[in-house]
């Protein structure tokens, strides 16, 4: 059961909420800084802390002007403000797309802070000890499964035109079954057809030998898997 003792307005309750809020954003921001990730703790500190204070001033409003505010409609702006910030932290570089995490991980950061500026602070510590612990053990359970996956992704670079048909050509004939194949021209001259592909290895070969085999093609720079 959860408690609402924290949800009555006294400067106590004021005080403790903003201390929780501050911890619980240092402790995100540390667990990204440790792990030599985008942002840190000044920046989930600074959207934890901002977003409980939007709550705060909420029910300040609330309780001076009763039945007068929606006390939803500021916590709602913030969630589609805080969106803004996190889109601008996302990355393409090459065929790589980077910051999806910290993007996700200052949406959330603001999310906690607003439930623990209402109050709701068991909510936010539960879901910040369930978030830290889904981001370190999902990568390990990912490597696990993703090790006995079929499925392969690459970017490939290849010289000219001709050899995108002799790579999908040799896909079709070694029996892959091909889910994307996409193929970006060059802008200018010296620079390599960019080929995305994602398809699903038949049984009996190995992933490494069958990368080792595409980069030995003829005309191909590049074969990376992603």
């Amino acid at each position: 059961m959860f408690t609402l003792s924290f949800s009555d307005w006294t400067w106590r309750n004021i005080l403790i909420r903003l201390t929780v809020s501050l911890v619980i954003g240092m402790v995100i921001g540390i667990d990204r800084g440790a792990k030599r990730r985008g942002g840190g703790a000044r920046t989930t500190i600074t959207v934890c802390l901002g977003a409980s204070m939007i709550m705060l001033l909420e029910q300040y409003l609330e309780a001076l002007y009763p039945e007068r505010l929606d006390i939803s409609r500021i916590a709602a702006q913030v969630i589609s403000g805080v969106s803004f910030l996190g889109a601008g932290s996302i990355l393409i570089s090459g065929h790589q797309i980077k910051g999806l995490t910290y993007a996700a991980s200052i949406w959330a950061s603001a999310c906690i802070g607003l439930a623990v500026g209402i109050g709701f602070i068991d909510g936010a510590v539960i879901l910040t000890l369930f978030w830290l612990t889904g981001l370190h053990l999902i990568p390990y359970l990912e490597n696990k499964i993703y090790r006995h996956s079929r499925y392969m992704t690459l970017y490939i670079e290849a010289v000219d035109g001709k050899e995108i048909m002799l790579i999908s050509r040799k896909l079709k004939g070694d029996n892959c079954f091909i889910d994307t194949f996409t193929v970006d021209k060059p802008k200018a001259k010296g620079q390599y057809y960019q080929i995305m592909t994602t398809f699903k290895l038949p049984k009996g070969i190995h992933k490494d030998a069958y990368l080792h085999a595409l980069q030995e093609l003829s005309s191909v720079g590049t074969v990376n898997e992603l």
